[in-house]
């Protein structure tokens, strides 16, 4: 069976995507791509006035002298033609030099960032973060950058040469005839070489990609691949990301040298074939000497472009391959709405025939799942890993919707709720809190931005953590450090539940906040969380047992569906799953007190 041959991207297809991404600029890029043509074409005119210009300076048998009389109208012509494409060019860069360029660029980005704030967020997770950094950074800036540039080298290399060519075929059409015949050659060249281009630049993108990745994750990660002596092993797998980049350029370079210099070869060999006809035509007596002499010095002029012209074109590939990253991000759908937009007045979560699976899982992670959770208690799912106790949570939160059933609050369907609106229903401290590399503050104020200072050091009282900022040499104005890392893990918990306090929100999720922590840190961190969950609905994912023996009812969940329900004393009495795990518990604690 033969091979599958690479879908070329129609050019008129490439300019429908440039013009789309170019947003609200793309007018003024139109207008800028359609000046350099003009000016290209210009260029070409004023090149033709080489040939009346070198037939009134050249001496002839017709007339022996230089005929500076008639040459003088051609030069001035050829001057004014030069300057205008000259003036043409320069304002149709304008695009760049205004700060068109750049504010397309930022444009593009905040488009995608705001993408970023409507996908579902289990697609998000499913990329590495330094994949999506290289969509955001290198892909926007590969989208535009060297646009105007190569625009402008291949106007010139194949506009400048066809209206050269028209123009000779009003002094001489064979020679007119032969240049249309030869600049032609470039189109079936570079359909020849473009699947390979295109291919190439797709393998080279990825690379690129991956390599970001590779990097951001080396980089985060130190600080833990240090303490697990595992910091060279990573470096391994970074510097195998960097052969493998290496790899690819390499490759690229080597497997296009020979094309390429078959491709300038044929090129050179075609504008030497225009010198030898004509030459061979003088011969004959039957070409004008000063058409020669003119059509060589433009042909000189043309060489290297020519020759040049598919290495030029094989940017438009990099730039087709960075349109076709972002498109991908936008086209991912936002979690579809329910019309109209409802809004819970109660805060019951309710759990109705709920089925999920991840996109890559083999098997259902949620299977019919019933729960309800009534308002203004606390809840505790417990289980053993990978139960979907988590999942359970996400999908609260809108991660992602259940493929079968549906979630309420206060009966509202959370698929009928805004999503801005249903995020300021619900607070979540994480067991691995994340805080940005900014003031503590500014972190805490996050969760209400226009929360007064008082407001803020009020939340940071009631969580137990003013008394450790106040100590800090800045404050509140102690800036954190990257994912919190000057900060303690228990300094770092209370931060978050400071957060949550500040959002003042009906709904708390709270994924087992205290297990990572000391003695001290989970006291001070355990009245920080009674504290914020008074008078909420409260969903605890547990793995600690002792830590929810208070909860009004505990969930244990298993194989994605609730196989017990009651509370602590109801479930220990019943001798069930739950009793069996309390015991494994204490038996795994009585056996660390007695070593």
């Amino acid at each position: 069976m033969s091979a599958t041959r690479p879908q070329i991207t129609p050019l008129r297809e490439t300019w429908r995507q440039l013009m789309a991404s170019a947003r609200s600029r793309a007018p003024r890029l139109r207008a800028s791509l359609i000046g350099l043509g003009i000016s290209a074409a210009l260029q070409g005119l004023a090149l033709a006035c080489l040939i009346p210009l070198f037939q009134a300076l050249i001496p002839t048998a017709h007339h022996p002298s230089a005929d500076w009389q008639a040459a003088l109208p051609w030069l001035l012509l050829m001057t004014g033609l030069m300057l205008a494409s000259m003036l043409l060019c320069w304002r149709a860069q304008g695009f760049d030099y205004r700060g068109d360029m750049v504010d397309n660029t930022h444009e593009l980005r905040t488009e995608l960032g705001e993408q970023l704030r409507r996908i579902p967020l289990e697609q998000v997770q499913d990329k590495r973060a330094g994949e999506v950094n290289a969509t955001l950074l290198g892909s926007v800036d590969e989208n535009l950058s060297y646009l105007l540039t190569i625009a402008n080298m291949m106007a010139h290399a194949l506009i400048t040469p066809v209206v050269v060519a028209l123009a000779v075929l009003c002094f001489d059409w064979r020679m007119g005839l032969i240049l249309l015949l030869v600049f032609p050659l470039l189109i079936p060249l570079y359909r020849w070489r473009r699947p390979a281009f295109g291919r190439g630049m797709r393998m080279l993108a990825d690379a690129q990609q991956r390599t970001s990745a590779d990097i951001l994750e080396y980089v985060q990660g130190l600080p833990v691949l240090r303490a697990a002596c595992c910091a060279g092993i990573q470096a391994e797998r970074l510097q195998a990301s960097f052969k493998h980049l290496e790899t690819i350029q390499t490759v690229g370079q080597q497997k296009g040298a020979k094309p390429n210099l078959i491709l300038a070869t044929v090129m050179e060999m075609a504008v030497l074939l225009v010198v030898f006809t004509g030459a061979w035509l003088v011969t004959q007596g039957t070409l004008d000497v000063a058409i020669l002499a003119a059509l060589m010095v433009i042909v000189v002029r043309f060489g290297e472009p020519l020759a040049t012209f598919v290495l030029y074109a094989k940017v438009i590939d990099l730039i087709e391959a960075a349109l076709g990253r972002i498109n991908a991000m936008l086209r991912i759908e936002p979690l579809p709405q329910i019309l109209p937009a409802q809004v819970p007045q109660s805060f019951e979560v309710v759990f109705e025939g709920v089925s999920f699976s991840h996109a890559q899982a083999s098997k259902p992670t949620l299977q019919a799942l019933d729960a309800r959770l009534p308002a203004c208690s606390l809840t505790a799912l417990v289980g053993p890993s990978g139960s979907g106790k988590t999942t359970l949570t996400r999908l609260l939160m809108r991660h992602a919707d259940p493929q079968a059933g549906r979630i309420t609050i206060g009966g509202v369907d959370v698929r009928a709720i805004e999503p801005e609106r249903l995020n300021a229903l619900i607070s979540v401290v994480f067991q691995d809190v994340y805080l940005f590399d900014d003031t503590i503050l500014a972190n805490i104020r996050m969760a209400r931005p226009e929360a007064s200072d008082e407001e803020v050091g009020a939340a940071a009282r009631t969580a137990h953590c003013h008394d450790f900022i106040s100590r800090l040499p800045e404050g509140y104005a102690t800036r954190v450090g990257d994912i919190g890392g000057r900060l303690s893990g228990g300094e770092r918990q209370r931060i978050s539940i400071a957060r949550a306090m500040l959002k003042d929100a009906p709904i708390v999720i709270l994924d087992e906040p205290t297990a990572a922590l000391d003695t001290e840190s989970e006291v001070a961190v355990q009245g920080a969380i009674d504290a914020l969950v008074r008078d909420r609905t409260v969903i605890v994912v547990a793995h600690r047992l002792s830590t929810i023996a208070a909860a009004d009812q505990i969930l244990v969940i298993d194989g994605g569906r609730v196989v017990e329900a009651g509370r602590h004393g109801e479930m220990l009495a019943d001798n069930g799953r739950y009793a069996r795990m309390w015991q494994a518990q204490q038996s795994a604690k009585n056996w660390h007190a007695g070593r």
